[in-house]
């Protein structure tokens, strides 16, 4: 990859609601798109698989880089569930783009909240207020 990140080299980046685990939003090349360049299947209103899963392991797994902001690559293997890609110590800011969101505020909200020795359910629990607070809603 020559130090390129995976969304600029075509990936596709997917938002997802941390309430539900849809798809509310996808970016490719910069710019917003709606279904899939390969399959032409649609990006918006997937539920993913194993969601509360998938933020398991993504926050688990930070904790064992010991470093304050990783980004998690995870996918949902038809067989063994979700599985961890790669964590990226400096992940790429475009995935902002796909989520319709700045980062900025909702890491100052984590600083805002933060306390060392939350267990991970709390975390993920944080995590969720934060992102439907961004978007001025309550998880159900």
């Amino acid at each position: 990859s020559a130090g390129r990140a995976n969304l600029h080299q075509g990936a596709v980046a997917a938002g997802i609601d941390l309430c539900s685990g849809r798809t509310i939003h996808a970016a490719r090349h910069d710019r917003p798109v709606r279904v899939h360049p390969n399959t032409g299947e649609s990006l918006l209103g997937r539920t993913i698989p194993h969601f509360d899963r998938v933020l398991e392991i993504a926050v688990a797994a930070t904790d064992r880089t010991e470093l304050g902001y990783v980004g998690a690559d995870i996918v949902v293997d038809a067989r063994r569930g979700p599985v961890i890609l790669e964590l990226n110590a400096r992940p790429g800011l475009a995935v902002q783009l796909a989520n319709q969101a700045g980062l900025l505020p909702r890491l100052e909200a984590v600083d805002e909240h933060w306390r060392r020795g939350r267990s991970v359910p709390d975390r993920i629990g944080l995590g969720r207020e934060i992102a439907a607070n961004a978007r001025n809603a309550a998880c159900a």
